[in-house]
This record gives C-alpha cells, sequence and structure tokens, in this order.
C-alpha cells in the first residue's frame, strides 16, 4: 500500500518518532535539546509532509531556520543526518511502497542534504561573477 493521505503520514510519523526518539544517535535532540513534545509536534511535521508529498500548503513554518537553532543548541554532524535518513526511510519501507512511498525517501534525502548545507557547513553563495 502507498501513502495516500493525511492518515497515512500520521501513521509514518509515529512509528519514526518511536524509533527515532530513543536512536542513541539521534534520540537526544528529542528529549534533551528540545524535550519535544510528541503529540504537538506531530501536526506540524504531518502539516509539513503533507505539504511536501500532496502539494496541500499547510505548512507555514521555515523548517531551516527551526534546525539552524537546533543545531546552535547542539550541532550537527554528518553522522546525524545519515541516521535521521536511514531511520526515515527503513520506516517508509516497512509500512509503505509505491510512487509517494519513493517521492517521501528521495524528498527526505534532498532535505536532509539541504538542512545538511544550510546547518553543517553554513549558507553556501555562488559567486555569480567572472
Amino acid at each position: 500500500m502507498d501513502i495516500e493521505n493525511r492518515e497515512d503520514i500520521e501513521k509514518l510519523m509515529r512509528v519514526f518518532y518511536a524509533k527515532a526518539i530513543p536512536d542513541e544517535i539521534i534520540g537526544h535532540y528529542f528529549t534533551e535539546v528540545i524535550q519535544m513534545d510528541l503529540e504537538q509536534h506531530l501536526p506540524v511535521i504531518i502539516d509539513f509532509w503533507e505539504t511536501v508529498l500532496f502539494g496541500v500548503a499547510r505548512y507555514k513554518s521555515n523548517a531551516i531556520a527551526v534546525h539552524q537553532q537546533l543545531h546552535a543548541k547542539s550541532a550537527f554532524t554528518d553522522q546525524h543526518f545519515e541516521r535521521w535518513v536511514n531511520l526515515f526511510q527503513s520506516t517508509i519501507d516497512e509500512l509503505f511502497s509505491g510512487d509517494k512511498a519513493e517521492l517521501a525517501k528521495q524528498r527526505a534525502l534532498s532535505i536532509a542534504t539541504v538542512m545538511k548545507i544550510k546547518t553543517i557547513h553554513g549558507e553556501l553563495t555562488i559567486n555569480t561573477k567572472q
């Protein structure tokens, strides 16, 4: 079964966070750095993924700025991003298959790559003057 609606995204997020929160590599971000209230956070992250996967304009925040603030409190490493992508993609594979599931895995990798560039490596600027 593919990811078809908001309820599927919620299922994905609940299973993902059940793995991520106790994870030895990234879990401390949720439990120590921000003491995340999962029930409060879920609607926001579901809005984000509903926007990413279905083009429903529900997410109104700036995910990059949120993660830059988090990075300032406890610096991310390449290992953190790799672990997040691995957990997220493997959770998708456990629960779903199909075009949207593949899109979610691709977008997760893209999002993690951009987050890594904008946090660990800072804003990249392109010099267009020769």
